[in-house]
């Protein structure tokens, strides 16, 4: 038997996915704050401390929980959805950027996921979210995600939002994949994670791709991203209007004109 609620889910769209999860009567599903897009009538939703997995300690340990996102800086609350009516009812929520929605049956991944600190978007009620300190100063200091990554654990379902396509490897024992350090989504908790200096000092300054990678050695499953948030909001930031172009002025608009903007 889980201890998480068992819902089923549906996934909508390509660039701009959503989730659909249904839930029977009394069954709940917990969301980052803002992720609802809709919901059917007869479903009741309640802000709550945490991820709303079972804590021990009464108000204590729901502090701890609700301590635990805010260190990997999320907000001290979500929100819960639970279904009050009497038959089956739907809750969707969507992608905060384009990308792709990945629902992680945790039960098959070892019941435990590392996964960076802004990748959770909801799970079943009962799945715990919490923080994954980073062993070595090495890679916290330079792995891309800083000391700490977002974890999630339990018996249900999860699910995580990347940005562009989503690439899906198991590595076998001893397999190693080196990977951009912002390309990382998520990967199971007993893949060995490590920070390495790319090895040549033209290629760190010039080859532009940093001066580390990341390498990820298994057994275990790994989840990588196509498209960081940090490369989407650089590029649209190429095109977005400076205070010296002069914005709305004749000569800005020529500018513009010149450097190929518009």
């Amino acid at each position: 038997m889980r201890k998480a609620h068992e819902v089923t889910y549906k996934i909508h769209g390509h660039d701009m996915q959503f989730v659909q999860v249904e839930l029977d009567p009394k069954e709940s599903v917990v969301a980052e704050a803002g992720a609802m897009m809709m919901m059917d009538d007869g479903i009741d939703l309640e802000t709550i401390f945490g991820d709303g997995s079972p804590q021990s300690g009464g108000l204590f340990g729901k502090l701890v929980g609700a301590g635990k996102r805010l260190v990997t800086g999320e907000s001290l609350f979500m929100t819960s959805f639970t279904n009050n009516a009497n038959s089956l009812k739907t809750v969707s929520f969507s992608a905060p950027y384009p990308g792709s929605i990945i629902p992680l049956d945790l039960q098959e991944y070892g019941n435990k996921v590392i996964c960076q600190k802004d990748s959770f978007l909801a799970a079943a009620k009962g799945v715990s979210v919490g923080i994954e300190f980073r062993k070595k100063l090495s890679t916290g200091l330079f792995g891309g995600e800083g000391f700490i990554m977002q974890k999630v654990e339990g018996d249900g379902l999860a699910f995580l939002h990347a940005g562009g396509s989503i690439y899906q490897k198991t590595l076998q024992p001893g397999e190693k994949v080196k990977i951009d350090t912002g390309c990382i989504v998520a990967f199971t908790g007993d893949v060995n994670y490590e920070i390495e200096y790319v090895g040549n000092v033209k290629t760190a300054l010039f080859g532009g791709e940093g001066l580390f990678f990341a390498t990820l050695q298994g057994p275990g499953t790994i989840w990588v991203q196509s498209l960081t948030l940090a490369r989407l909001a650089s590029r649209i930031g190429q095109y977005l209007p400076s205070s010296s172009s002069g914005e709305g002025s004749i000569l800005g608009g020529i500018g513009n004109l010149l450097d190929g903007n518009d």
